[in-house]
């Protein structure tokens, strides 16, 4: 949402974000920002308003849906209390963020936008999170309950809006905008020669995982996968980002004496072509669930866009449709150590065919733009603040850049 917003603000509109102090995904205040009632500032254009809320690591339901349900309160509070907009919209995952989008428009008599992201709280099941209860249901009623009566919803796959005209919401509303990468922040460059010194990882046929360590990605596999190729002095590893399981799989790592694995704490955005730029291939890993076969993780196009190629561990679905197609890299069944291994030395070995593969997903980037999509998602935001919400899902996604 950020780098769509950037290009809103750009053509002209007016965007304020109403979010939290920043501690995603460790549950971690950021250095240099305080958990106050209300701090206002300017992010690239963006008005920022941040919002006291409750932060807990992403470790224990208890703590962390406290975490959610407060920033469901505080939010809905910053939202009432701006000026006021044409149209709001709100993001899923978290959850109760879309709640308070609902709730403030619904109090404000706006239209509201419910962005589905993730399908949760089917998500957090698949992962464990949370067992089959009475309170997984009320929250399922809910989650339906939000799709019915928000003006129009913007579904990020194909798969997540089946989902939902198949549980009775109408097709004619949810528009389906993907994810992508901004053209403008990644494109190939030559390896950090420094960076890759200071990490270990010079010299070394690197593949690399830069995202989430999370119950939902299941980077385990990764470790079993290393565990295997210890007789490959050449191949590494890296593991970049933050997040629940990181920890755990750090203390894994070391306990198993996994050297040809390197982790690496989560970077500035900034930072990350440079990262990116120490990779040989780029490596996206998803749990093994029905769920997450209707994922399409956003660090497929980052890699697209740095000229790299995928390999993708996932459910078959909707990311392996797009890797194969685009002929951008490899797919492997999710949680399999032995196929995945097999991948990287097939990889390593044949670097005809991983040029090849480098110059296909490069090609297919400017197909995934963040720019084509902002554009999409701006047109929803137009209905919407116009009543035509309810033909989101049937109006060309194209719209002119301007002003409002």
């Amino acid at each position: 949402m950020f780098e769509r917003a950037c290009y809103w603000v750009r053509w002209g509109h007016q965007v304020t974000v109403i979010t939290t102090a920043p501690n995603f995904p460790e549950g971690r205040l950021l250095p240099g920002y305080r958990n106050r009632w209300r701090q206002d500032h300017t992010m690239d254009g963006i008005r920022v308003v941040r919002m006291k809320s409750y932060i807990a690591p992403n470790r224990g339901v208890a703590r962390r849906s406290l975490d959610f349900l407060s920033f469901g309160a505080t939010g809905l509070w910053g939202a009432l209390t701006e000026e006021r907009p044409d149209v709001i919209a709100a993001t899923s995952p978290q959850f109760f963020a879309a709640v308070a989008g609902y709730a403030a428009g619904a109090l404000r008599r706006l239209p509201f936008v419910f962005e589905l992201g993730d399908l949760w709280p089917a998500s957090i099941a698949a992962v464990g999170a949370v067992r089959q209860s009475a309170v997984l249901r009320m929250l399922e009623r809910l989650e339906l309950y939000l799709y019915r009566r928000s003006s129009a919803v913007v579904a990020l796959t194909p798969a997540f809006k089946d989902n939902l005209v198949a549980r009775g919401v109408p097709a004619e509303k949810i528009a389906v905008v993907m994810n992508g990468v901004d053209m403008s922040r990644y494109a190939p460059r030559p390896q950090d020669a420094t960076l890759a010194r200071q990490w270990g990882v010079e010299n070394r046929f690197v593949v690399g995982y830069l995202g989430t360590h999370g119950m939902a990605h299941a980077l385990d596999n990764v470790l079993n996968a290393a565990d295997r190729l210890r007789g490959e002095p050449d191949i590494r590893f890296l593991l970049v980002g933050a997040g629940a399981e990181r920890d755990r799989l750090l203390a894994d790592a070391r306990q198993r004496g996994l050297s040809n694995v390197v982790f690496q704490g989560a970077q500035p955005k900034s930072a990350m072509p440079d990262v990116w730029s120490l990779c040989d291939v780029a490596l996206v890993h998803l749990k093994d669930s029905p769920v997450f076969a209707e994922v399409i993780p956003s660090k497929i196009f980052e890699a697209m866009g740095m000229g790299l190629p995928v390999l993708l561990a996932a459910p078959e679905g909707q990311a392996s449709r797009i890797v194969l197609d685009d002929g951008a890299g490899v797919w492997v069944p999710a949680e399999r150590p032995e196929a995945l291994a097999d991948a990287v030395t097939a990889l390593r070995d044949d670097a005809d065919a991983r040029q090849a593969l480098a110059q296909a997903s490069l090609a297919a980037a400017p197909g995934h733009s963040r720019e084509a999509q902002a554009r999409q998602m701006l047109r929803v935001l137009e209905l919407a603040a116009a009543g035509q919400g309810h033909r989101a899902g049937v109006e060309p996604t194209t719209v002119a850049a301007g002003s409002s």
